[in-house]
């Protein structure tokens, strides 16, 4: 019989295009430790939103039982990353005056309010508003102003925005295996808490998060996100290319890229072959391993190409001192780190989740930095965003029943 957990219990949910892992997280006096790892092949999601419900949510119950079972007890909240195209990232800034000249926590509610007040289509949503830093009375650079002097206190953030119902989606399936979403993060976001240090953001550094079917952008420039994005590229392109040029099944095309694929020409021996399984009943065939490689290393190139542009755009690629970080499943490829410096110009390094105990052999791998990072989140901000959301159930609660009196009186 499993021992009772006496510690506070984090899951987080990271809802992939390929995969869906849940990791449950004990938070000790040391810090976090792993104790149950779940994953599921994911069916219902396309380059990171879901189109199909009840695929999505066996994967997810799949997932929560292998972790509850590993981790000996039961899970009812998590915290679940989102992720695809309809992500935005926007900077903006509020300003108001100091009413008792120095600051205090109404205060620095009201600048972050009026922050948010940007003009945003009535189908988005404001999935966060991250301070990147406080300036008071022309003094900039300030972390936290609480208790500080001052006549006027200004406010910089980032805003991330995203559909509103790719969100509602994610909650609907998580609520349909049982669960309670405690908060859903932007994957970078989450990826950043797991693999980042803090003398990299603070010099500025590029995280990116290569998955199935996206490619998370994040920039930290003087310890705070000032830019996100999300490119609809990711490894299941690579597998989709290798299915189609050589003419194999999407399984074996996938098997043969983490056995075989190398994303740099250079890397690998003229003399290599590769067995490759053909459709409709033919023989396997056997072709030199430079072909996988011919059809891999495009289309790696092109991902960073696409990176390149947004950097590019974002107007911070000529002040990334710290590089760039991959990570995410697709990283793991051979060469991958390479083609990436080689295409952007910069130091790279392969990130994966640290300072964690527990289960470490088991998750220290780039494919799980986003599951790990919303343990750390949800560690750092749980019971802010726990009770936020159990307010949130039981106002919808008491809607449900006001809504029902109301139908039942008109009946009557």
């Amino acid at each position: 019989m499993a021992k009772p957990k006496t510690n506070e219990i984090i899951v987080g949910l990271d809802i992939g295009t390929t995969k869906i892992a849940a990791i449950a997280g004990e938070v000790t006096d040391d810090g976090i430790d792993i104790i149950g790892i779940g994953t599921a092949p994911s069916k219902g999601l396309r380059r990171g939103v879901v189109v199909n419900i009840d695929a999505t949510v066996s994967a997810i119950r799949a997932a929560i039982d292998e972790a509850e079972n590993m981790a000996g007890c039961q899970i009812s909240t998590v915290f679940a990353a989102i992720s695809g195209a309809h992500v935005r990232g926007i900077n903006s800034h509020g300003i108001v005056a100091v009413k008792d000249k120095e600051v205090r926590e109404a205060d620095m509610a009201r600048v972050i309010e009026a922050a948010k007040a940007v003009a945003i289509p009535m189908d988005r949503e404001v999935l966060h508003v991250l301070p990147q830093q406080y300036v008071i009375d022309d003094q900039d650079g300030i972390r936290d102003p609480l208790g500080m002097a001052g006549v006027r206190l200004e406010a910089k953030v980032h805003i991330v925005t995203t559909a509103v119902t790719s969100a509602q989606n994610v909650v609907k399936c998580a609520n349909r295996c049982g669960l309670q979403v405690a908060d859903i993060v932007l994957e970078p976001l989450a990826s950043a808490q797991a693999v980042l240090e803090e003398d990299e953001k603070e010099l500025g550094v590029v995280l990116i998060d290569i998955g199935g079917g996206t490619c998370d952008i994040a920039v930290f420039s003087d310890g705070a996100i000032v830019h996100t994005a999300v490119l609809p590229l990711g490894g299941g392109h690579v597998t989709n290319d290798i299915a189609t040029v050589l003419r194999t099944p999407l399984d074996s095309a996938e098997k043969i890229k983490r056995r075989y694929g190398c994303a740099m020409r250079s890397m690998i021996d003229d003399g290599d072959t590769i067995e490759v399984p053909s459709v409709g009943g033919r023989g396997p065939r056997v072709l030199p391993r430079s072909t996988l490689v011919d059809i891999i290393e495009p289309r790696i190139e092109e991902i960073f190409e696409h990176v390149k542009r947004e950097l590019m755009r974002s107007g911070y690629a000529d002040g990334l001192a710290a590089g760039i970080v991959l990570t995410g499943g697709a990283s793991i490829l051979d060469g991958t780190a390479e083609v990436a410096e080689h295409v952007l110009g910069l130091p790279v390094r392969r990130g994966m989740p640290t300072r964690i105990g527990g289960l470490v052999d088991v998750v220290r791998s780039p494919a799980y930095s986003t599951g790990v990072g919303l343990v750390v989140y949800g560690a750092s901000h749980g019971r802010t965003a726990i009770a936020r959301s159990q307010q949130q159930q039981a106002s919808g609660d008491r809607g449900l029943i006001k809504r029902a009196w109301i139908r039942l009186a008109e009946m009557f």
